[in-house]
Parts: C-alpha cells; structure tokens; sequence
C-alpha cells in the first residue's frame, strides 16, 4: 500500500525553498546496481565518510562478492531487477531500516528517433528508468519518513538536460526521471526526505564507453564524493564533473528562478 503525500498550498512555497540536509554517516544505506561503476563508487565513498551499512541491491547477488569480500557484513547484497515490480517490494519489505536510498540502476539503450528500433529501445528505457524510479519511490518514501526522512537520490543525467541525437531515446528517459526527480523534491519535503537530482557528464563507466564518450571521462569516484557533500549541504542538483559543472553553471539561473522555486499560476488547488 503506497500512501498518498498531498500538498498543503499553504505550506508549499516554505517547503520549495527550504533546504533539508542529510549526513552519511551513522545512517545505512540502499545502493542499486552497486555492483560496478557509479553505484560501486558510491558504496566505497557511503562507507569510506561513515555509513554504518549498506545494502547494495543488484540483479546477480554473484555481482556483489568483491563487495563482501572487501566489507564483509558493513554490505550486504540484494537482489533487485527493476524490469520485475516483485523485486522491488519484496526489497522495500527486507530493508525496511534504510535511511538513504540511491537510484542509480538504469538501462542504456542508445537510438536516434529516425531508427527503426528507436520505440523498442524508448520502451525499454522507459520501462526501466523511468517506472523503475516511480515504484521505487513508492516503496521507500514510507519507509524513509518511518526512520527519520533522511534522502531519495536519483542518479540523472546531463544527457537530462541536452539531448544528443545518437542516444536521443536515453536522453528522453532521463528527461522524464528528472522531471519526476522534482515532483519527489516537492513530496517528499513534507516527510523531511532530501532528494538530490544528480547529473553526471563524462564519467568512466561502461555506459560511457557504450555511448562513445569514453575519451575524456573522470573518474567515478567524483560523483560519489560529490552526493556527499551535496547531501551535507542540502542542494538539489549536482553536477559534479568539468563538462556536468560547465553545464550545471549555465542552468543555475534557470534552475534557481523556475525550477527551485513556485510558479504561482503553476499550482493546482486540492
């Protein structure tokens, strides 16, 4: 049973503009697809600033062993394929003590809109990154108000924000997690949950190199490090790396004026 969050009117501009901050450390944390790159990266930096534990969800729990090996018991690995909503809750239902939720599994499937396989490969991404955050969302938003608020990060994209024509089917679903990524800003304010939009550009992960943009990709280590420190410092958005930065820095603006803030004509009356 997911429990509806509605939006008192009278509340609302006080909760778009306040900042809730969450510290990592003490707190246990669930990291999808932990088993390698940005998630991977994340567990060790979650662990490294004080993390009391973390779950590292993934599809193959094999994935998870040099996690285990490394942590031992500070990890534990569960199983969670977000193309299967029974994984899902029967995750949400094992991990009821999280206090930090990272979305950051997602699928890659690059075509332009003029391919011929450019609605299979929508569907799959959309299937897989954008309802896979609604029903996580769904899961962990009771659970993360029954153990204090803590944060709901959504691992995003720049590809959000700038559509490339070789992966525009990729861009479409990130531009509509992001898009939701908001709406869960406004939700779960109410609860005391942080939520972080975070915005990678040229990371060394095999998603790069599947998309061809490998060449001047920084380590994944800096978007780990940087949803810690955004997370201490209550932001919505991250952008954490040279091209991501270059980008975040034009949209600041916009961002701060339209989507940080209300829209009085924009609000719809309960």
């Amino acid at each position: 049973m997911v429990t509806r969050i509605g939006i008192d009117s009278r509340y609302a501009s006080v909760i778009h503009k306040m900042k809730i901050t969450c510290d990592i450390k003490g707190k246990i944390a669930l990291v999808t697809g932990a088993n390698r790159g940005i998630g991977n990266a994340i567990v060790d930096a979650f662990l490294h600033h004080g993390a009391t534990k973390v779950y590292a969800a993934v599809r193959n729990l094999d994935s998870a062993i040099p996690l285990t090996e490394h942590y031992g018991d500070m990890v534990e690995p569960v199983q969670l394929d977000l193309a299967e909503p029974e994984t899902i809750t029967a995750l949400a239902d094992r991990t009821s003590d999280v206090q930090v939720v990272v979305n950051n599994a997602a699928v890659f499937k690059a075509s332009t809109p003029l391919d011929s396989d450019a609605i299979d490969s929508l569907e799959l991404a959309m299937k897989i990154n954008v309802f896979g955050l609604i029903l996580m969302a769904q899961a962990f938003a009771p659970i993360l108000k029954s153990n204090g608020g803590g944060a709901f990060v959504q691992l995003n994209s720049v590809a959000s924000l700038k559509c490339a024509s070789n992966f525009a089917t990729h861009s479409a679903s990130k531009a509509a997690t992001y898009s939701l990524t908001q709406a869960l800003r406004e939700l779960l304010a109410q609860q005391g949950t942080a939520v972080l939009s975070v915005h990678p550009g040229l990371i060394a992960t095999d998603m790069s190199d599947t998309a061809g943009l490998s060449g001047n990709a920084e380590p994944t280590s800096i978007v780990a490090e940087g949803i810690i420190a955004a997370l201490k410092s209550g932001d919505f958005h991250l952008f954490p790396d040279k091209m991501a930065k270059r980008i975040g820095l034009a949209y600041q603006s916009f961002s701060e004026s339209v989507i940080e803030t209300d829209i009085a004509e924009y609000k719809t009356k309960k």
